[in-house]
């Protein structure tokens, strides 16, 4: 059976190393080998000893520790060394489910958190996040009807990719009530998790691997560390017998993670709470200055804004947007299409991540993120011309 089309990876491949202003990645500003390893003590001398064999399957002991000193319940055990976060998706799905067994997924969300589970057990059940005037929400009732005896496993990213939305504490245990009421596995995507505090609005809430045995947590360097270079992610798997399930079917695709990338890895876990907190401080600067955008440009887009993580949702005006244009654009996926092509401008369609065709995602991690913004400003028709077709309605 066919997978279906990675549809983000592939826009991204269309344009992310040629467009002029990226606005769409979700990462945070990234660094050199040089400037990671005089942050952390290292050197590149230390770095050209590292032995190219093989390493232990389940990842560097002190790597596993470092990783297990980020979460309050977990064992050096029970983490799983990854060559790249969506590894930790792949081998998820495999280990938990078999054709026939029911998925309950939350939507939108990066597309291999919902294909990969459809290509392994064919039946995925989208929860959708339900947008409001201000902002995002879950609807915990709907996940209770959507949850039953036959569900094997609920997918969630929290703090969540596209919206920027994050539960509270209290959501979060009735979710995990819902999972445990029905004794389903839960997979949960924190790869922005650290990220929380860039916003004043919301504290932190606990890794669902903190408050429920049968959690499934993921994570990695990519995103609040500003590393995707090293592709170093894990899983973190308090039930044995799954984590040795799992790591059967990582012999059958990795096998084991690469030495560079477990050295540098480490040296990037000695400095974690620095590396975060410069992009927390990035993320926070570049939120005032899109929210600013917004309120000059409320007329074109519906400002719902994050809470947590590194990226947002905007609901495009699509009629006000091409109302200076002979022909208006059917959806945000032509216009991105045509933003990036003639303007080197990207943006990320919602389409590519399950959402309605009047959204885009923006990703507000990284250091060009004003200029940028600036660029896809310059773009827009004149807001006299807007206010004049507005009035006229």
């Amino acid at each position: 059976m066919k997978i279906k089309p990675f549809l983000t990876e592939q826009f991204f491949a269309l344009y992310e190393f040629s467009a002029s202003h990226v606005l769409a990645s979700s990462d945070c500003e990234t660094t050199s080998i040089a400037e990671l390893l005089d942050l952390s003590g290292g050197s590149l001398e230390e770095f050209g000893k590292v032995e190219l064999g093989y390493t232990e399957t389940q990842g560097h002991p002190e790597y596993r520790r470092l990783i297990a000193e980020m979460y309050e319940s977990a064992a050096v055990d029970d983490v799983v060394i990854l060559t790249s976060p969506v590894e930790g998706i792949y081998l998820t799905m495999q280990t938990l489910l078999e054709g026939g067994d029911e998925v309950v997924a939350l939507s939108p969300a990066y597309d291999a958190l919902h294909h990969v589970a459809d290509h392994v057990c064919g039946k995925v059940q989208l929860w959708h996040l339900v947008p409001t005037e201000t902002g995002w929400e879950i609807d915990l009732d709907r996940l209770k009807s959507l949850v039953n005896s036959k569900t094997r496993l609920i997918i969630v990213n929290f703090p969540h990719n596209p919206s920027g939305y994050q539960p509270t504490a209290g959501e979060l245990e009735q979710l995990v009530e819902i999972a445990r009421s029905n004794d389903c596995w839960l997979f949960c995507d924190e790869i922005y998790r650290g990220l929380e505090t860039a916003f004043e609005r919301k504290p932190a809430i606990p890794s669902a691997a903190e408050i429920y045995p049968k959690a499934i947590v993921l994570n990695g360097l990519s995103k609040t560390f500003g590393l995707p270079g090293l592709r170093a992610g894990w899983l973190v798997i308090r039930d044995k017998q799954i984590r040795e399930e799992l790591i059967g079917w990582k012999h059958y695709t990795t096998i084991c993670p690469a030495a560079p990338t477990e050295y540098l890895s480490i040296q990037a876990l000695s400095v974690r709470d620095k590396l975060a907190h410069r992009s927390r401080e990035i993320v926070r600067a570049n939120l005032e200055i899109c929210a600013e955008f917004m309120k000059r440009q409320s007329a074109l887009f519906r400002w719902r804004p994050p809470i947590a993580g590194s990226t947002v949702l905007v609901e495009i005006d699509l009629a006000q947007l091409g109302s200076h244009q002979t022909q208006p654009f059917a959806n945000t996926t032509d216009y991105c299409h045509d933003l990036a092509q003639n303007h080197g401008v990207l943006l990320l369609p919602g389409e590519c991540l399950g959402c309605s065709d009047r959204f885009v995602r923006i990703g507000l991690g990284r250091a060009g993120f004003p200029s940028a913004l600036a660029a896809w400003e310059a773009t827009l028709p004149p807001m006299a011309a807007r206010s004049e077709s507005h009035s006229g309605n």
